[in-house]
């Protein structure tokens, strides 16, 4: 199916970036208005939190030797240079295995709460007036698509991650612009990823939203930027998943030209 092309907004990227955060509270709002979806969609959050708190407890346990590992051109250097590039060598592991986490909790999250998160996305769209052009996709079809659809963005991520957990070995740019890099490409994957479910209630997959949302990139980086620091924040992913699914829905419906607004 051919997407369809919008032409960009004329405002500033400014402005718009802040709309997609917008749509990211808007999507909470909606959210906590149904307390019965409330409970179903933090379940699956639940159980994928507790598996990715226990892999990045186990990478922070043993990040200092695989500092260790990764420079041991330093074994012989004295001890005060040797210690600080194995701390730079540290962060950025922990870096890199916060980014993947992110992007990877929400791929493993929405696989196993499909049905929770599909629900959530459609019972917004009711609100907002239905779905304009939905297809019946039978379920078995749309999990192993969207199965098929997360494992190629996991794969973008960690394309991406191994370049800037390089980068963050370099003194003070590893550690203050390659975060910023990292949030920008973070969120820009995230939102990629969670408006899978109303693009695929419309019938189409990863390739359509990609150029739909990158006409307006300023939005859906602000969007998946908003949600990519929420991530970060200790239980933030747990409990701001389900609005996450909420909001990705008010951004696909604004990229495609429809209501965002409760009629």
């Amino acid at each position: 199916m051919n997407a369809p092309r919008l032409a960009a907004p004329v405002t500033g990227a400014a402005r718009r970036f802040f709309t997609g955060v917008g749509l990211l509270l808007r999507g909470l709002a909606l959210y906590v208005r149904s307390p019965g979806l409330m409970l179903l969609g933090i379940v699956p959050a639940l159980i994928s939190g507790a598996l990715f708190v226990a892999a990045f407890v186990a990478l922070a346990f043993f990040v200092d030797d695989l500092a260790e590992l990764v420079t041991p051109f330093a074994d012989d250097w004295s001890a005060t240079p040797r210690s600080l590039v194995r701390v730079v060598a540290a962060l950025a592991f922990l870096g890199l295995g916060g980014l993947l986490g992110v992007l990877t909790f929400t791929a493993v999250t929405l696989v196993i709460g499909d049905p929770f998160y599909e629900k959530i996305s459609e019972r917004v769209e009711d609100r907002l007036g239905g779905t304009p052009g939905a297809v019946e996709v039978p379920f078995w079809s749309s999990l192993r698509r969207s199965l098929a659809d997360s494992v190629r963005l996991v794969a973008l991520s960690v394309l991406f991650g191994i370049p800037l957990f390089a980068a963050g070995f370099i003194p003070v740019v590893g550690q203050t612009v390659i975060p910023v890099i990292g949030a920008a490409v973070g969120g820009w994957l995230l939102a990629l990823e969670l408006v899978g479910a109303p693009f695929y209630r419309r019938g189409m997959r990863l390739p359509d939203r990609r150029s739909i949302l990158k006409a307006d990139r300023p939005t859906a980086l602000g969007f998946g930027v908003a949600v990519f620091v929420c991530f970060l924040i200790p239980l933030g992913a747990v409990l701001v998943m389900p609005a996450a699914v909420a909001g990705a829905t008010l951004l696909a419906r604004r990229s495609l030209g429809q209501s965002i607004e409760e009629g």
